[in-house]
């Protein structure tokens, strides 16, 4: 809230809730997301709803604040959420731009290697 400009004292947390969790394992570190939903009181003393995400690393059993926000509305925060899942999401080689750029990788690869055993062989 303090981030927002709210005042931390008079602002209150009103829900508090996990909403996504992926647990630590041997091979990735965890990852929560959790939402919440208060008031916030500016310093002129006017009261706004917000609506805020915490997302936390869960690295060895402790948890790292990677990101957070304070949001004026549930759509702005759902934003935040589609780039939270974007990113937790590894990327597969079964995207065909994936593929693409290995198979291209390949043929420069074996492009040069040809040119260098043929200027070799000449010389």
């Amino acid at each position: 809230m303090t981030r927002a400009r709210f005042c931390p004292d008079q602002s209150e947390i009103v829900q508090l809730r996990c909403i996504d969790e992926r647990p630590e394992s041997e091979h990735a570190y965890g990852n929560q997301l959790w939402y919440f939903e208060g008031i916030g009181i500016n310093s002129d003393l006017h009261r706004h709803s917000v609506f805020g995400v915490v997302e936390y690393s869960v690295q060895f059993g402790l948890h790292e604040l990677v990101d957070d926000g304070v949001f004026d509305s549930e759509s702005q925060r759902e934003r935040f959420r589609h780039l939270y899942e974007r990113e937790v999401h590894p990327t597969s080689w079964r995207q065909p731009a994936h593929r693409w750029l290995a198979l291209g990788l390949i043929s420069v690869t074996a492009a040069w290697m040809a040119y260098l055993l043929i200027y070799l062989w000449s010389a």
